[in-house]
């Protein structure tokens, strides 16, 4: 009996005993709802990063380096674990957009943060850290509604690429309140949908937004070749659409 319990400790495959280096009460649930019954590996080769502390909850930075994965990775998912709208994004990154990305999120209280690559061969690449948190961010009140005329710069977008490497980076930041349905009665509107597009109209990366997502949501990507062209276009769950060239 020894030898046989050794035997299947040994045959398992190494994530189904993977623990979660945060030790979070949550980790299941959401592994689960958002990995579905898929291998996983908590791996350094994801770089997940924030600050210690949120200074301000309702905009707070992180980011996410997935290139240690090359070309391998399909598909980058993020969410944070004690917030009530756990999900902050989907991200599809394909040809010349690099598995890199960067926005500023909401947080309620101090959580851990997770960013989930899948990878071409079906396996989910897990990592993790905590941000700590005063608290409130996810249910403060809109500062966008509190600014006069807000609706006129609706879906506005600021935003420029600068050189990097032998790509280029864009940054930019987009005119929306992004909210949540969690403030003062107020329904949820928010940016659900993006595409980075090329000069033929070709969709470069897609990525799907949650209302986690910050207020004028900020938004960084990695283009590697400097000379692609690049059109973003976006829709809020309102229907409007916006776009605009870099």
């Amino acid at each position: 009996m020894g030898l046989a319990l050794g035997w299947l400790l040994l045959s398992s495959p190494a994530w189904a005993g993977d623990a979660d280096p945060l030790q979070s009460p949550m980790w299941s649930f959401h592994q689960t709802r958002f990995l579905g019954a898929a291998p996983y590996e908590f791996d350094e080769r994801v770089v997940l990063t924030a600050p210690p502390f949120a200074e301000d909850s309702r905009q707070v930075p992180i980011s996410i380096d997935a290139t240690a994965l090359g070309q391998e990775v399909v598909r980058i998912v993020a969410w944070a674990e004690l917030n009530p709208i756990a999900q902050i994004f989907s991200f599809f990154p394909e040809g010349p957009v690099a598995p890199r990305i960067a926005l500023n999120i909401r947080v309620e209280q101090a959580t851990p943060l997770r960013a989930a690559v899948l990878t071409r061969d079906g396996v989910w690449h897990v990592g993790s850290t905590r941000v700590d948190a005063a608290g409130g961010g996810c249910t403060a009140p809109s500062a966008v509604r509190a600014q006069a005329g807000w609706e006129e710069h609706l879906g506005e977008i600021f935003g420029a690429r600068f050189p990097a490497g032998e790509g280029s980076r864009l940054r930019l930041r987009v005119a929306h309140p992004m909210d949540n349905g969690l403030s003062g009665g107020i329904p949820e509107f928010f940016i659900e949908r993006a595409e980075l597009r090329g000069n033929d109209g070709s969709v470069l990366a897609s990525l799907e937004l949650h209302p986690s997502v910050s207020e004028n949501p900020t938004l960084t990507l990695q283009l590697g070749e400097a000379d692609a062209g690049a059109r973003l276009w976006l829709r809020d769950n309102n229907g409007n659409e916006f776009e605009a060239a870099f």
